[in-house]
């Protein structure tokens, strides 16, 4: 997905809204510079032999935001424009993410630069395994927990999970998520991440008093989220009518919109592991192909952000209809600043990542319970549980928006370092 500008610095768009929160609580400065600057991290290259015979280097990163409340706990990010301030957002947003629905973890990331459009599954394997040599010691069911990511999957996961495993000489489940079912894994984790964005679309729908069977959503991304949410989306009486996703080589996005809705199934069906969908094969389908950011400007009730950050800005505003009453943030930061405040001039119902996008870590924890337990549920239970968290969870954000006269954004964010700091300053850390 093409990056709307290339001076966007995803850190200082993190520390800028946490900034206006530590502001409105009135934060000291010791506690303000303690959460707003990662606790470690690390840079490091992974030099691979590549399937030719010759020796290449890649860019690596892992970066632990705050432990205070528990493990740290992010994916591994797998894209040829990662950068380490993009690590540090990312780290950081995971620790809001996973205070605010009040689940025992701290915040991480982790990532490579690479784009495995172009890497063989042999090289794909072993930037997984250098990854995880080189922060090894760091890792663990007990310190810091990888999981998936954009263009990560089952597949990484469990070649990683074989590396830690041969690096300590013992079975460590827990030491990552998003594993094969049956190899560790939880039941519900694939659906997890669309399925959270979905419970919260609907809790928005219930407060606006907006039925579902007569709401049509544009949706910016096909990988894990944007699948399952739209699956969900269609499961409760919504209808997708636009999808945005890269081609399969990974270099172009195009919208992809059909009349009256789209077929989710169907569009899946001719879907790489990627979530690059196939050009040709949807023309034959009858799709009208349109250029990717085209996804913005559909006549929806609902817009939903799930491919990359710095998605929506400012000067995106105005090609958005007035038709639009919720934007549900399915990637983390896909909205700027400046857009949001422009976003809350039209009144448009703003569910930010935070909340929206809070199902897949929430199941990443329950994997990690069940891997360190040896004992697993049944998809009905796991997603049971999701759904009562995210609801609590979007109930108690709402509450606060309420209370103190403030959007949702700001509420989740409030809720979310009251909590970081307050284990902080509990444990004598500020």
């Amino acid at each position: 997905m093409t990056m709307t500008s290339v001076s966007f610095n995803p850190f200082e768009m993190a520390r800028v809204q946490f900034n206006h929160i530590a502001d409105l609580l009135n934060l000291d400065e010791v506690t303000r510079e303690f959460l707003q600057n990662p606790i470690r991290e690390h840079q490091f290259t992974i030099p691979v032999r590549m399937d030719d015979g010759n020796p290449r280097l890649f860019r690596g990163f892992r970066v632990v935001h705050n432990d205070a409340r528990g493990p740290g706990m992010g994916g591994v990010r797998f894209h040829p424009m990662e950068t380490i301030d993009t690590i540090r957002a990312l780290a950081m947003w995971m620790t809001w993410k996973c205070a605010v629905v009040d689940i025992p973890l701290g915040g991480s990331f982790g990532g490579v630069v690479c784009d495995p459009h172009h890497l063989s599954l042999r090289e794909q394997e072993q930037v997984c395994r250098g990854w995880v040599r080189q922060v090894a010691r760091n890792l663990g069911p007990l310190l810091d927990i990888p999981g998936p990511d954009i263009m990560t999957g089952a597949k990484q996961m469990l070649w990683m999970l074989d590396e830690f495993t041969a690096i300590k000489g013992e079975k460590y489940p827990g030491f990552i998520t998003g594993k094969p079912v049956g190899l560790g894994g939880s039941q519900g984790h694939k659906e997890a991440a669309g399925f959270g964005l979905i419970f919260t679309v609907r809790e928005a729908l219930k407060e606006l008093g907006m039925h579902p069977e007569n709401i049509t959503a544009s949706i910016q991304g096909f990988g894990t989220v944007g699948q399952h949410a739209a699956k969900l989306f269609q499961q409760i009486g919504g209808k997708v009518v636009s999808i945005s996703c890269w081609d399969q080589k990974g270099l172009t996005s195009y919208c992809y919109r059909k009349k009256p809705g789209i077929d989710i199934d169907e569009l899946c069906g001719i879907t790489d592991d990627f979530g690059g969908i196939d050009k040709d094969k949807a023309i034959g389908l009858g799709y009208e192909v349109l250029p990717g950011e085209t996804w913005l400007e559909q006549e929806v009730d609902i817009l939903i952000p799930a491919a990359l950050e710095n998605q929506i800005t400012a000067k995106d505003i105005a090609r958005i209809s007035k038709k639009v009453k919720i934007i549900a943030e399915g990637a983390n930061g896909p909205t700027t600043p400046e857009a949001d405040r422009l976003i809350a001039d039209r009144n448009i119902f703003m569910i930010p990542d935070l909340l929206a996008n809070a199902g897949g870590v929430t199941c990443s924890y329950f994997e990690q319970v069940q891997s360190n337990m040896n004992y697993y549920w049944q998809k009905d239970e796991v997603l049971g549980k999701l759904d009562v968290i995210m609801t609590a969870a979007f109930e108690a954000v709402l509450e606060l928006a309420k209370k103190k006269k403030m959007d949702l954004r700001d509420a989740a964010y409030y809720i979310a370092v009251v909590r970081v700091a307050q284990a902080c300053k509990d444990m004598d850390w500020v």
